[in-house]
């Protein structure tokens, strides 16, 4: 071949060296098929998933994707499989999760109703979050306090490490439900979030039971602690000694304005996938519980509470003016609440 050298095969580039300065040519050909060398094998490392960085060769790990779950294609939105950044979900990370909110007000049972669900295997739910203000401030500490605790990183004690089938959280209306509830109804929507209206039908029984709390919080009747709720009869009894007295003139305002918050709510959160409950359709008939667990898309257990009700029996037991009162509601659209609306 004499002095020319064929450095591809076939049909590739042929470079035909002079006589005058053969060394210097060799050299840029040589350099030329290393560069031509290195960039061809950063190609096939790509593709194969496998990059060079600082020395050493990262192998990529490509998860297996998770099976289709079999549910109906309106219930795809509603299924999600998060990874949380504090733990693995390991044998779990398949297990679909269900994403809800409890939306409710202060003493209307909520806090029962949570237990309850707690009481399931597959259940978490978180609480009271947004009583804190500072994650309430605006809707970005409310969305990135959401999105921790639907990403399973909110550990809690009701938290059920990798196998919760759904997950949650307590919202009352005042703590920046109803302040921001345009964006609130769209994050909802869009990270499919299920929401469970939970309220008392009788707004005067709610009223005592939040006045009888607001006393206990100064007063701490139980050895000098508060508690909002209890787990004893006799815990029960002492905290029910206390019978508050109603302030007549405000009493047809302050139970509208209830009353009008919670039609309003039920209005912005319409377009949300929901279910309502009644506080005393859950005393009276526990298969509203089913419902919830049906809502949930979580098997169906025999749910229970350690809480203890306050309030028993007849409310005229409960209030210190209760003439005052009847004679307040009688002939109103509220003189249904003087009557006993459930037993328990």
């Amino acid at each position: 071949m004499g002095d020319e050298h064929s450095l591809s095969p076939k049909d590739s580039f042929v470079f035909k060296l002079p006589k005058k300065s053969p060394l210097v040519l060799r050299m840029v050909v040589l350099s030329f098929v290393m560069v031509c060398a290195v960039y061809i094998c950063s190609i096939c490392l790509k593709q194969i998933g496998v990059v060079p960085s600082a020395g050493f060769l990262n192998v990529e790990v490509f998860e297996r994707p998770c099976p289709e779950p079999n549910i109906e294609p309106w219930d795809i939105p509603y299924v999600h499989y998060p990874k949380p950044k504090t733990y693995s979900r390991e044998e779990c990370s398949c297990n679909p999760v269900r994403y809800f909110a409890i939306l409710s007000m202060q003493r209307s049972g909520s806090g029962w109703f949570e237990t309850l669900l707690n009481n399931h295997t597959n259940i978490s739910s978180n609480g009271e979050i947004f009583s804190v203000k500072d994650r309430r401030a605006n809707v970005s500490t409310i969305f990135e306090t959401l999105d921790k605790v639907y990403n399973l990183d909110w550990l809690t004690s009701a938290s059920k490490n990798e196998c919760t089938s759904a997950v949650g959280l307590k919202w009352m209306l005042n703590q920046g439900l109803m302040k921001h509830h345009e964006e609130i109804v769209e994050y909802f929507k869009t990270r499919g979030v299920s929401a469970i209206f939970l309220f008392r039908r009788n707004l005067l029984r709610r009223m005592i039971s939040v006045l009888a709390n607001s006393y206990d919080r100064d007063a701490k009747l139980l050895n000098g602690t508060h508690k909002s709720h209890t787990h004893s009869p006799k815990e029960a009894e002492i905290l029910a000694r206390y019978k508050p007295v109603i302030n007549t003139t405000l009493l047809i305002g302050d139970l509208k304005k209830v009353q009008e918050m919670t039609t309003n709510a039920l209005s912005y959160f319409n377009t949300t996938r929901h279910i309502f409950l009644y506080y005393e359709d859950v005393v009276k008939n526990r298969t509203r519980l089913d419902d919830v667990q049906e809502f949930l898309k979580v098997p169906k257990l025999n749910l229970k509470s350690r809480q203890v009700k306050i309030h028993h029996g007849p409310l005229s037991q409960h209030v210190q003016n209760w003439n005052e009162v009847q004679t307040t509601l009688k002939g109103t659209d509220y003189e249904n609440f003087l009557l006993e609306d459930y037993r328990k």
